[in-house]
């Protein structure tokens, strides 16, 4: 008995056994059962999706002498002509090879005669597009205005080569690109009626390789059974059809986390002796980490093409990325996947660039490095960490921050009025005069504002303690002068932030006096107190110590 390859022996007789193009066969069917059947369908779509089987299904139901449900019934005499590709009512036309004027022409004058037997006369065209542009203009009037009689089929691959004025005459239908995943439902059920033993992970490598393509994979599923047998192994079919073997990938992203460089070298040598092509290499890298950038957004491996043993390998990457790394690499990697086409040294390049990749930092946003560096300092180390704890309500909150913020004036009182001239100190005990329910408000004033502008005007008040409040003025005091500028910027959105908190509008002046001791006000401690009076940082601070570990940071001199 002669050997039919499975792409012909498994074709689709009805629209229920076509895969994947479900949106098709179903209008199909509506207009066959409803009686709307058009005079000229044009199908397109990649290579080996279903166009011309749906064509052959269509026209063998259309002249169907027992339809059951809009499908054929393959048993008249009818469906076994069509069948046989002994019916004269169906005419299929390889566009290729009739793309002349004569051929249309002779085609032209067919049309008008009637069918033989059945009720239509079926014209299919495959391969469409390749008609030259005279044959197309030859074809327009009788596309148009064809008999009752005659329904013409048209399937191509390239749409955008087929004249504007032939689609609109035709009702179009896009056939999609066939998922991976039904195509492994396809080859399965297949291979259990062959009775051969193939398993997921082999399903996938052949799927992968069709691209969409389901008479692709049949192809692919016979060549394997012809080498392997009844049985069917992953490892001999990727030797087969030369594929990549998918733990190369994994071996490079955990080179990536651990900064492992030696497996570079062992990645390229293992591609340059199994003769594996270095630019497919890039592409199936750059869709490896892809899949790891789906399962650390989505947190799931339901987006993933791939084997069932695969899925579980690369939720395992959850935490072990940050989207952001994963953005860095991928960018790094497109980029690197055209140089690589125009390389004269191609394993080099690779070995550059996966370098490169495992070379690179880890990356953070600035959120992420204060609240990691806040998390690390303890209340002794840094007081302002003092101000994340939530009391109950905001008059708790101030007076918890009151009793601390007395504390650290009681400590500091003396070093920093023992410098001051007695002149001076008079002159502050004189002019000052502070309430409590004044210093309250000033610290909810400077919560409010760290709160919303923490990066920016936050940081300055920083640097700024409370002095006095006279008239609609709101004195302040800093070392730094610098910070006028800022106040000045700000100054209708600090009327507004203190017409919160303090029940009018106050303008923010800057002062050159020095606030009183005893005065119990917010303490904001800055990088300043954590260098050295000659200015160069301690590598036993903290602070120091969280920028060099965090961050990367050395000391210079």
């Amino acid at each position: 008995m002669t050997f039919v390859v499975t792409a012909r022996k498994w074709r689709p007789q009805k629209f229920n056994e076509v895969v994947g193009q479900e949106h098709i066969t179903t209008t199909l069917k509506n207009a066959i059962k409803s009686g709307r059947i058009a005079h000229a369908y044009i199908f397109t779509g990649p290579r080996g999706v279903g166009k011309t089987t749906s064509a052959r299904i269509l026209a063998k139901t259309l002249n169907c002498l027992n339809q059951q449900n809009a499908e054929p019934c393959n048993d008249c005499e009818m469906c076994k002509s069509i069948q046989s590709s002994q019916s004269l009512d169906i005419i299929e036309i390889d566009g290729a090879s009739n793309r002349g004027i004569d051929e249309v022409r002779s085609l032209r004058d067919s049309v008008k005669y009637a069918p033989s037997k059945g009720k239509y006369k079926v014209y299919i065209i495959d391969e469409v597009h390749m008609l030259t542009k005279e044959s197309f203009n030859a074809f327009l009037k009788t596309l148009e205005e064809p008999p009752e009689h005659t329904i013409f089929i048209f399937a191509t691959t390239d749409i955008h080569k087929v004249p504007l004025t032939i689609i609109s005459r035709c009702q179009r239908f896009d056939f999609r690109r066939i998922q991976l995943t039904t195509i492994k439902e396809q080859l399965k059920k297949i291979a259990d009626e062959e009775k051969i033993q193939i398993d997921d992970k082999t399903l996938t490598l052949i799927a992968k390789k069709a691209d969409g393509a389901l008479r692709d994979a049949e192809s692919f599923f016979d060549q394997a059974v012809s080498f392997c047998g009844n049985n069917v192994e992953a490892d001999t079919v990727s030797k087969m059809l030369n594929l990549i073997d998918d733990e190369i990938y994994f071996d490079i992203s955990d080179a990536v986390i651990n900064k492992n460089f030696k497996s570079v070298f062992e990645v390229t040598k293992s591609i340059y002796e199994n003769g594996w092509n270095f630019i497919d290499f890039m592409e199936g890298l750059v869709e490896h980490f892809r899949n790891i950038l789906s399962v650390v957004v989505t947190e799931s491996s339901d987006n993933l093409e791939t084997a069932e043993m695969y899925r579980t390998k690369y939720m395992e990457y959850l935490g072990q990325f940050s989207q952001g790394d994963l953005l860095r690499l991928m960018s790094f990697l497109n980029k690197s996947q055209q140089e690589l086409r125009y390389a004269q040294n191609q394993k080099l390049k690779v070995e550059i660039v996966l370098s490169h990749m495992i070379g690179l930092e880890r990356s953070s946003t600035i959120s992420e490095v204060l609240s990691n560096l806040g998390n690390d300092f303890s209340a002794e180390t840094l007081p302002r960490n003092e101000l994340k704890k939530k009391p109950e309500n905001k008059v708790e909150r101030a007076d918890s921050r009151n009793k601390y913020q007395a504390q650290i004036n009681r400590k500091n009182s003396e070093t920093n009025f023992s410098n001051s001239t007695p002149d001076v100190k008079e002159s502050i005990s004189q002019n000052t005069v502070v309430t409590n329910n004044d210093v309250v408000k000033w610290n909810i004033f400077v919560d409010k504002i760290t709160a919303e502008r923490g990066l920016t005007l936050g940081n300055v008040f920083g640097d700024i303690l409370f002095n006095r409040i006279e008239g609609n003025n709101l004195f302040v005091y800093s070392s730094n002068k610098e910070v006028s500028g800022s106040l000045k910027i700000n100054h209708d959105y600090l009327e507004k932030k203190s017409l919160e908190c303090f029940g009018r509008k106050l303008k923010v002046v800057l002062t050159d006096q020095i606030p009183a001791p005893s005065t119990t006000q917010k303490i904001h401690k800055t990088t300043d107190t954590y260098l050295n009076n000659n200015g160069s940082s301690n590598r036993n601070n903290p602070f120091v110590e969280a920028i060099i570990n965090k961050l990367g940071g050395k000391e210079i001199s």
